[in-house]
């Protein structure tokens, strides 16, 4: 007999809300559903494997102490990176203090309908040997780029344009504003803009907006 906890049909809001009801069963089932996403995602936020460990984990331990918290019916999906990203954010400021230094890559897209990484606007994908190593080298310069904006834009590129969230997700999980949403991603995308015409005429992002 299938175990209730691994039902695929269950939702993630119905194994959050079964876990506030004290259902202790669901907590793993919830970590593997996200261990692959949200652990991608800390890793490029952090831009550090071993950091990015750590920080999964405290934020399923805070998903559990913090379930009382969770109001049901929401959305699961940015109510979890919400804690994801604060948990990140004190983990980062953590290792500023013991004068560390990030080194994450990010990415950066175009949005029209589903976001794409931003270097594919530098180069049409093709079987060319020589194209697709400067797709690479494109793709680099663009991470590196990225890496370099201040933490406030990098939180809204991320979460738009590498893990797909749209804006009112986003504006939930950062606790602020849509309006701040798109100022911020028109504020990075532009800021990269100008960085690329510093070194090299690269095509501009097209405008960002909710598809």
């Amino acid at each position: 007999m299938p175990d209730p906890a691994r039902t695929p049909a269950e939702t993630d809001e119905q194994l959050l809300g079964r876990l506030r009801a004290g259902d202790r069963s669901v907590f793993g089932t919830l970590v593997r559903r996200y261990e692959r996403e949200l652990y991608g995602y800390l890793r490029r936020y952090v831009g550090d494997d071993d950091l990015a460990d750590d920080v999964f984990q405290n934020t399923f331990v805070a998903v559990f102490r913090k379930i009382g918290q969770y109001e049901p019916g929401r959305a699961a999906r940015p109510w979890l990176y919400a804690i994801a990203t604060n948990q990140a954010i004190d983990a980062m400021r953590k290792r500023s203090r013991q004068g560390d230094r990030a080194g994450d890559a990010r990415t950066a897209p175009d949005e029209e309908g589903e976001p794409r990484p931003l270097f594919e606007l530098a180069a049409a994908p093709g079987p060319d040997p020589g194209e697709l190593a400067d797709r690479a080298e494109q793709a680099e310069r663009v991470r590196a780029a990225v890496a370099k904006l201040p933490e406030l834009l990098r939180q809204v590129v991320v979460l738009a344009y590498f893990q797909g969230l749209k804006y009112k997700d986003i504006a939930d999980v950062l606790g602020i504003p849509v309006g701040t949403v798109k100022s911020r991603l028109h504020a990075a995308t532009t800021k990269l803009t100008d960085d690329w015409t510093e070194t090299e005429a690269l095509p501009p992002p097209q405008p960002v907006g909710e598809p």
